[in-house]
């Protein structure tokens, strides 16, 4: 059996592990949380490198992207150096590939975007697949990368104008500590309301579970969520805040929805590769294993 392992920054109460099969083969998937502790995060990899077959980097990016360039994290580098033997993906390749596609089937297979929508992606950077997918969509798109990543209040409306801003802040952001921008550990368990204007006026809030979960107002009625990576409290949680519809672009598991640099970690196993895999070859697995958003209807 071949073993597939996320490393997070995460929290550990998020941990998981399903067994499933794929093509003939089957799979152990998991993932492992650090509670904030980089560290740790390194001594895993390293007890683990060569054990077993594809790292995950969880709760954190190596890359950010600004619509035609990519800035590096250094704090993830220093980790992503810890994988001597195994190879290590941290799901940007998998988001610009599979979150893309998911946004085309959301508008080929159902009515939610059949009338263009105002849509609120936490991060642009982080998710540059979904944001050009959803403006392709017609929609009227919020880009929180100041509201919500540097807490600065200024929106953004356009993939031009976060092109212009990150090509200044992204050199810089890339430079600080990773937990200085993201929540990390315990930190993902905490909902403290942030820029809340933004998630009432808009129909969809996509983009990273943590950040929805941290800065979400305490109630939003009538609203689609889109994210990956939640748990079945998760799940309730959403219920409780009287979300309409929650869909995620990674599959259930066995209880729950594994992050992007799990589920491409997964696929660079399927495909025997030693690092990140070419899109072409993401679009085929996509293909082959016919993967598709998760649809539930929470009201």
């Amino acid at each position: 059996m071949k073993r597939v392992v996320g490393i997070s920054l995460g929290s550990s109460s998020r941990d998981h592990v399903v067994k499933v099969k794929l093509q003939g083969e089957e799979y152990q998937v998991e993932r492992i949380g650090t509670d904030g502790d980089m560290k740790e995060m390194i001594k895993k990899i390293n007890e683990l490198d060569g054990e077993v077959d594809a790292f995950g980097l969880g709760g954190m990016d190596l890359y950010i992207y600004a619509v035609d360039r990519r800035y590096e994290f250094r704090d993830a580098r220093r980790i992503w150096r810890a994988a001597k033997k195994t190879p290590i993906v941290d799901g940007s390749g998998l988001k610009n590939t599979l979150e893309r596609r998911s946004i085309e089937q959301l508008m080929e297979e159902t009515d939610l975007l059949d009338e263009p929508k105002k849509v609120l992606l936490m991060s642009a950077m982080d998710r540059l697949g979904m944001a050009q997918a959803f403006e392709k969509a017609g929609c009227k798109m919020t880009y929180g990368d100041l509201l919500y990543v540097i807490n600065l209040p200024i929106p953004l409306y356009s993939l031009n104008t976060l092109a212009a801003v990150a090509r200044v802040l992204a050199p810089i952001v890339g430079q600080l500590p990773f937990t200085m921008i993201y929540p990390t550990g315990s930190k993902q368990t905490i909902n403290k309301p942030r820029h809340v204007r933004y998630f009432l006026e808009n129909d969809i809030i996509a983009g990273d579970f943590h950040f929805i979960h941290r800065y979400m107002p305490a109630e939003l009625p009538g609203k689609v969520i889109v994210t990956n990576t939640v748990t079945g409290d998760d799940v309730e949680f959403l219920k409780e805040r009287q979300v309409k519809t929650l869909i995620t672009t990674t599959p259930e598991m066995q209880g729950r929805s594994f992050g992007t640099n799990v589920m491409e970690a997964l696929l660079v196993c399927m495909a025997g590769g030693n690092q990140e895999l070419s899109g072409e070859h993401y679009h085929r697995l996509l293909e082959e294993l016919d993967l598709r958003p998760r649809i539930v209807h929470l009201q």
